[in-house]
């Protein structure tokens, strides 16, 4: 039965009962200042909770995961409560990567002028060194999220990645997919808003919403759309004329295409009057973005996302706008909505602790580091995920990946299983 329930677990959702019980043997953890009052209400974590919590926040718990956090490895008594074990998660949580980048990631992008001026045979053998650096680039990040002493880090840059959706396959250059993958990573339990502002710079962005042609008397909005509509407030917050107005204050933000860094074209830029949201003005794009950030409902769509990411499918109203005020009122820190999430209730409840359905990556990735199996090549664990629906830096346009019960059809439910029997 305990086999029969971890193959599910493995395939599906975050089911307990997939690790040995172990004595409860714990150690006291050093709790945050502003979290102090909470650490020490807490309920003591239990070896399930351990389980619980990183298969949420990480990949694929391993055993030694587990008694390292509920504290079997100290051999010391006195019991770490459940924040204390989120305030550790937050606390060493990563910025940067371990694995060691790909050796291209820093040569020059190639300008598509040079690319019209090459040969049939030249273009080619361009096109399918693309192709090699993209497949390089999905290994690279699977190693990080095998490897990396801070798994948090990894789901919360796969959060950005499928929440400020950009493809390679119109970005094309790997280049700039490999820096925004590493924004994301500085960012991922940073600030939400200083995270805005970068990608809203991000020449990745800046291509795949073309921001580039987006000029005084011609605008262009795709990005002011998908910058209210998915990035901030979600859908029925705006109006199309907040898309209009917004869209001219974006103008003149562009790339580079010698060296793909972002460029501002001032003679490009509408210095005309816009009214954005009720603020009216010569509005440039930073003012824009101070509008959105301004507003409630900013924090009240992130927060639910969140919610959906780590807690279940359906986000309690009240418990969002609570933990909203909160993440708004600290400047849009990622780890004070993070911390509020994790100690929430309905974080630990137990009709929650099965309720997520796990992404490709997660099922990948994770029972690759659950089950302890050596897999030198992670080219083909990128390509596993792929096959099960999730390809990495590839999102199927620009909502991103729907996720819950969409990751599975009769199809994918197979793929799972084969996969699993593979390992």
């Amino acid at each position: 039965m305990v086999a029969a329930a971890c193959a599910i677990g493995i395939v599906l959702a975050s089911v307990s009962g997939c690790a040995p019980h172990a004595p409860a043997v714990a150690v006291t953890g050093a709790a945050d200042s502003q979290a102090g009052s909470r650490v020490r209400a807490s309920p003591r974590l239990e070896i399930d909770d351990a389980r619980h919590l990183l298969a949420r926040t990480g990949f694929g718990p391993t055993s030694h995961d587990i008694a390292a956090l509920s504290g079997q490895m100290s051999g010391q008594m006195g019991g770490i409560t459940r924040a204390q074990a989120i305030e550790r998660m937050l606390r060493e949580s990563r910025r940067s990567a371990i694995a060691p980048a790909p050796g291209w990631v820093e040569e020059p992008i190639v300008p598509i002028s040079k690319v019209r001026q090459m040969s049939d045979e030249e273009r080619r053998a361009f096109r399918a060194e693309q192709l090699r650096q993209a497949v390089e680039l999905r290994a690279w990040w699977v190693s990080e999220m095998l490897d990396t002493d801070s798994p948090l880090t990894e789901r919360m840059t796969l959060f950005w990645h499928n929440h400020f959706v950009s493809s390679q396959v119109k970005v094309r250059a790997s280049q700039l997919m490999y820096r925004q993958n590493v924004l994301f990573r500085q960012h991922a339990l940073g600030s939400f808003a200083e995270l805005l502002r970068a990608v809203a710079r991000d020449p990745a962005m800046v291509v795949y919403l073309d921001s580039s042609t987006n000029r005084k008397g011609r605008p262009n909005e795709n990005f002011a759309r998908e910058l209210m509509e998915l990035f901030t407030l979600g859908e029925g917050q705006f109006t199309e004329r907040d898309v209009r107005e917004a869209a001219r204050a974006f103008t003149g933000w562009s790339v580079d295409p010698e060296n793909g860094r972002f460029l501002y074209r001032p003679f490009a830029h509408d210095e005309g009057a816009k009214t954005v949201l009720g603020r009216s003005g010569n509005l440039n794009g930073d003012e824009v973005l101070d509008v959105l950030l301004a507003h409630p409902r900013t924090a009240e769509w992130i927060t639910a996302k969140l919610w959906r990411e780590f807690v279940s499918p359906t986000p309690d109203e009240v418990e969002v706008r609570r933990i909203a005020a909160q993440f708004r009122s600290s400047g849009y820190q990622v780890k004070v909505a993070l911390r509020e999430l994790l100690n929430a209730p309905a974080f630990w409840a137990v009709e929650n602790r099965a309720a997520l359905i796990k992404s490709p990556v997660d099922v990948v990735v994770g029972a690759v580091r659950q089950l302890g199996v050596d897999v030198p090549d992670r080219t083909a664990l990128a390509l596993a995920a792929a096959g099960l629906g999730q390809n990495l830096f590839a999102p199927p346009n620009v909502k991103g990946w729907p996720g819950g019960e969409v990751w599975i059809n009769s199809t994918t439910l197979l793929a799972r299983k084969q996969f699993v029997e593979r390992l």
